[in-house]
């Protein structure tokens, strides 16, 4: 029989997606990091934030743990559109925050 190699023949591709919460017609999604065959709102393996789209104005909305995002994104995992479009403007949104911080101290 061949040399089986059980991580060369069966590879998970991890993902990182929304899974939905809250109640009808108020969505809430946690940014998690799932393998691709578990369902939307099922197992994950790992939350790094969430996305409140019908947040209050002023309020926090996104949040994302944006070293952890790194972590498994150098680890091969793949961003859906909508997270990496959150992750885009959180990261935007944390260096401007920051800028005036900077010019203020």
């Amino acid at each position: 029989m061949a040399n089986f190699n059980f991580l060369t023949a069966y590879t998970v591709m991890v993902v990182i997606r929304l899974s939905r919460g809250g109640s009808k017609g108020s969505p809430f999604f946690n940014i998690v990091v799932a393998d691709s065959r578990n369902r939307r709102d099922g197992r994950y393996i790992e939350r790094l934030g969430f996305y409140n789209p019908v947040g209050k104005e002023g309020a926090e909305n996104v949040r994302i743990a944006q070293e952890r995002l790194t972590h498994w994104t150098s680890k091969g995992a793949q961003m859906s559109d909508t997270v990496s479009r959150l992750a885009k403007g959180a990261a935007k949104g944390a260096a401007t925050a920051a800028a005036p911080a900077a010019v203020a101290a």
